[in-house]
């Protein structure tokens, strides 16, 4: 037992100077990003929206990329985006993170608006969550109210509900949609909030804090968390559950194990797990950790 605890610790020790080789002004990864700056380059996200792409040492590797893809994990680093335009929607650009060519049963991808952009509406039946990581839009319901979005807000829509995402300048989206599980006599209903808004959640045996966006009534189908950790703090429990992941590292940096595999990671980086892979996060690093993640709930497996 202590010799198995004692290579985990060289194991984290090892990869913690990996990071510190690469480790500059800008973090893990501190090469100059190749995406524009954006105007407002102070906002709590910004590391999202303008990555650095690759450690200075590994700048002279043609080819070099993080994104790892294997049958129960994936890790899609912000190198390897490619963008086009998104189908049914006006001057914006998406990149796709996750979907059901990985094997996930839901989609994540990020969604890029540009000036005088307005978004499509989902396939019929599929409900749609969105959070905005840069700049901000605008929400008109099927009443024609509209509301102001900001960066650290969110809105879910049910399925088949009438809306429109628009925006003058640019800004930055994490869209999340999955075809809705119908569960009989319940219903979901509109939201929009801010993470802010969200109370802490009781975390029994851990030390990271959550906030859920979503209710956690029989209605909803999934769940989006938030979930805080302070530089040092890591999950207590090694996980291994049926429940797929959506992840995307909004800021900070740490460690992610994923079955046999353990990955430096950064603000920037998405993450698909698969049902039953072992995950496990480690914060590291000056500042706090803070990642959105995709759960599906509420449902029987069967």
């Amino acid at each position: 037992m202590q010799t198995s605890s004692l290579k985990v610790l060289i194991f984290i020790s090892s990869t913690f100077s990996v990071l510190v080789v690469g480790l500059g002004q800008e973090g893990f990864c501190s090469a100059a990003s190749s995406l524009s700056a954006d105007s407002d380059e102070n906002h709590l996200y910004w590391k999202v929206t303008n990555p650095t792409l690759s450690p200075d040492h590994l700048q002279d590797l043609p080819g070099f990329t993080r994104s790892v893809y294997k049958r129960d994990h994936a890790l899609i680093t912000p190198e390897s985006h490619v963008f086009s335009p998104l189908p049914d929607w006006a001057n914006t650009l998406g990149a796709y993170l996750v979907t059901p060519a990985m094997g996930s049963h839901f989609v994540m991808y990020l969604a890029k608006m540009q000036g005088n952009s307005k978004s499509g509406l989902p396939a019929n039946d599929v409900e749609r969550f969105i959070f905005v990581i840069q700049g901000a839009i605008s929400l008109v319901n099927a009443s024609g109210v509209s509301q102001k979005l900001k960066v650290d807000s969110f809105a879910y829509f049910p399925p088949n509900s009438e809306h429109s995402l628009k925006s003058d300048a640019t800004a930055t989206l994490v869209v999340i949609e999955r075809r809705y599980t119908l569960l009989p006599n319940h219903v979901t209903q509109q939201i929009v909030g801010s993470t802010d808004q969200q109370p802490l959640l009781d975390t029994p045996g851990e030390v990271f804090e959550l906030r859920k966006l979503l209710p956690a009534s029989s209605a909803y189908d999934f769940n989006v968390h938030i979930m805080d950790f302070q530089p040092g703090e890591y999950l207590n429990v090694k996980e291994v559950h049926y429940n797929q992941h959506g992840l995307l590292l909004l800021e900070g940096q740490g460690i992610y194990r994923l079955g046999d595999n353990w990955y430096p990671v950064q603000a920037g980086d998405a993450i698909w797990m698969a049902p039953f892979v072992p995950q496990w996060y480690a914060a590291l690093g000056k500042t706090r950790s803070r990642y959105l993640l995709y759960k599906d709930v509420n449902r029987n497996p069967l």
